[in-house]
């Protein structure tokens, strides 16, 4: 049996990505640092074992957002694509709406609730967490 995969890549096209294995910790992110990296009041992510994260086309340029941080996007069309904390070297997270199909990979919790906009209201019924997957909001 294979293992499943998934395409993705920015907007432009200079980077394309596939992720191989299974995608854990499938989360809506709602933190100060996602949201302004992004520019919108979420990002959807999904975390793989850094090798089963293959760079296909083009290179992901790096940006340390905050000392353990380390943020991976297009430097031609500056898509945001992974995160890479020093507490888990090992492992990535993808944005997943930058897969080429994101409906298989859905979100399945809230997390850092606590610093979401108070304009946006959760009503999807999915757990959520105050930080990181912890305790319930």
């Amino acid at each position: 049996m294979h293992e499943p995969s998934y395409a993705g890549g920015c907007l432009c096209g200079a980077v394309r990505y596939t992720l191989y294995g299974p995608v854990r910790f499938l989360c809506y992110c709602h933190c100060t640092s996602c949201r302004r990296a992004a520019g919108a009041p979420m990002v959807p992510w999904g975390t793989v074992a850094l090798a089963d994260l293959s760079i296909v086309r083009g290179e992901l340029t790096q940006y340390r957002s905050s000392p353990p941080v380390q943020r991976g996007f297009c430097v031609s069309c500056g898509t945001g694509i992974s995160y890479r904390h020093t507490d888990r070297p090992q492992e990535v997270d993808v944005a997943l709406a930058t897969l080429d199909e994101p409906q298989h990979l859905a979100p399945e919790a809230h997390v850092w609730v606590a610093d979401k906009v108070p304009w946006l209201q959760i009503t999807d019924g999915l757990p959520q967490f105050q930080g990181a997957l912890a305790a319930p909001a």
